[in-house]
């Protein structure tokens, strides 16, 4: 599948986020459901703070975002629910409506802004 843009994989079921370690700085990877929502992608972590991989991003929002065979820098950050609870209770709606689920603690990942020749194919 060939995208150039996040609302073209809205409908993917999976995406593979890449976090840094925040105790090893290796690179970490989980498979994880996700929504789009204006040119963002919300995951969520089921167990809270309590993730791993939300610990990671709280100490370094830099993200790859793997996709079909694309992947993209990006920033992350976790929603507040008082400072975002509009977009928390819609992100959380739009999860519900994709897969049955929406709880948990909601993450925002941001693509850094690259024009699409940039988007990298991953190497087999």
């Amino acid at each position: 599948m060939t995208w150039t843009r996040i609302q073209d994989v809205a409908n993917e079921r999976i995406l593979h986020l890449t976090t840094i370690g925040r105790r090893t700085g290796l690179s970490r990877e989980i498979e994880i459901w996700f929504v789009v929502r204006h040119d963002r992608f919300y995951l969520f972590a089921e167990t809270g703070e309590a993730a791993a991989w939300v610990k990671n991003i709280r100490c370094n929002h830099d993200v790859v975002v793997r996709i079909e065979g694309r992947q993209l820098s990006a920033t992350a950050r976790v929603l507040d629910r008082d400072t975002d609870r509009n977009l928390w209770d819609q992100v959380a709606a739009i999860a519900d409506s994709k897969y049955g689920w929406g709880d948990g603690l909601p993450v925002e990942i941001t693509p850094v802004p690259l024009p699409a020749a940039h988007f990298d194919p991953i190497q087999s």
